[in-house]
C-alpha cells in the first residue's frame, strides 16, 4: 500500500494511493498515527480497502499533500553515513552511528515550501532514504530488525549549516527548523519495496542535478541502525527514522552554495516518488 494525508496544514484527511489515483479513506476513521500503527493499522487499513473497493472518494489533483504519517513522537537521523559525503564535508568517516533529532515542528509536506529561517545564510539540501517503525522496537537484534519496518519514505533533510556546525554544542539547532522536514509524497509499505539498499536517490536544484546515488553505498544499513539505535532509545509505531544523504549538498561544493528565495530543489527515490519544494525567505506574519 501506499498511504498518502491530504488537505489543508493541521487538518489532514487520510488516503491511499492506487496507480496514479488517490482515494479518500477518511471513512476508515483514523489518522496515520503511533495508535494506528500499534495497533495493527496497516491490515486493518488492507482489509478496510478490500471491503470498500470501488467505493472510495476519488481526490483531487488540486489537493495538498501533506506528511504521509502524523507528527511522530520523534524523527531521529543518521548523520554522515555515506562515505563520500563525509569526505565532501571534511569529516572523518563515522566508527559508530551518528544519531541526531530534528524538531517534530519541522514536518512538512512533499510539495510545501521549505522556509529559509530568518537570518539564516546556510540552509542547505539532503535527499534521504527514511523508514517507519512499525511497532514498539527496544534492544531488538540485527537478525529481527527488519520486522520493526512499517515501511519507507523520501525525506529532504533540511540543514542550516552554520547553525549546525558553527554556532557551539549538538547539531540539532540546524536541523529541525519549521519547515525543515518535508516528507512524502507517500508512505510505501515495506512489500512495495523489495531492496531498499539498493535505491536509486537523486535531487536537483533549479533543474540541476546535484545528488544521484544509490542506497548500496550506505555505511551502516537499516537492520544495524535498528538495533544500535533501539539500545539508546525506544522506537515507537510511526517514529520516522532517516538514514543519511549522499554526497552533492551545498555545504560539499566549490565554492559552496546554499539555498536562497525562490530556489526550487526536487527529488526523488525510486518507488518513493518525487516531491518538489520551493524555498521561501522568512516573513514574520
Amino acid at each position: 500500500m501506499k498511504l498518502i494525508r491530504w488537505g489543508k496544514n493541521g487538518q489532514e484527511k487520510t488516503g491511499v494511493l492506487i496507480g496514479e489515483i488517490k482515494y479518500d479513506t477518511s471513512a476508515f476513521g483514523e489518522d496515520y498515527n503511533e495508535a494506528f500503527f500499534e495497533n495493527n493499522g496497516l491490515e486493518r487499513l488492507e482489509t478496510f480497502l478490500k471491503a470498500h473497493e470501488g467505493q472510495l472518494p476519488v481526490i483531487s489533483d488540486k489537493e495538498r499533500l501533506g506528511s504521509p504519517i502524523a507528527r511522530p513522537s520523534k524523527i531521529l537521523c543518521i548523520g554522515l553515513n555515506y562515505a563520500k559525503h563525509a569526505a565532501e564535508s571534511n569529516m572523518a568517516i563515522p566508527a559508530e552511528p551518528i544519531l541526531f533529532m530534528k524538531s517534530t515542528t519541522s514536518l512538512s509536506g512533499p510539495f510545501d515550501p521549505i522556509i529559509i529561517p530568518k537570518d539564516s545564510v546556510k540552509s542547505d539540501w539532503e535527499v534521504e532514504l527514511a523508514f517507519v517503525i512499525g511497532k514498539k522496537a527496544s534492544y531488538v537484534s540485527e537478525a529481527d530488525a527488519m520486522d520493526y519496518v512499517a515501511g519507507y519514505v523520501l525525506h529532504n533533510d533540511v540543514s542550516e549549516r552554520e547553525w549546525q556546525l558553527e554556532r557551539g554544542g549538538t547539531w540539532d539547532k540546524g536541523k529541525g527548523c519549521d519547515t525543515f522536514a518535508p516528507l512524502g509524497p507517500f508512505l510505501a509499505t515495506k512489500d512495495e519495496i523489495a531492496d531498499p539498499h539498493n535505491l536509486r536517490l537523486w535531487l536537483k536544484l533549479n533543474g540541476k542535478m546535484l545528488q544521484d546515488s544509490n542506497t548500496d553505498d550506505l555505511i551502516f544499513n537499516i537492520p544495524f541502525l535498528i538495533s544500535y539505535v533501539s539500545k539508546f532509545m525506544t522506537l515507537l509505531p510511526g517514529d520516522v527514522v532517516s538514514t543519511g544523504t549522499p554526497a552533492g549538498v551545498g555545504l560539499g561544493l566549490n565554492p559552496p552554495v546554499y539555498l536562497k528565495h525562490g530556489d526550487v530543489v526536487e527529488l526523488g527515490i525510486d518507488g518513493l516518488g518525487i516531491s518538489k519544494q520551493e524555498a521561501i525567505a522568512y516573513a514574520k506574519d
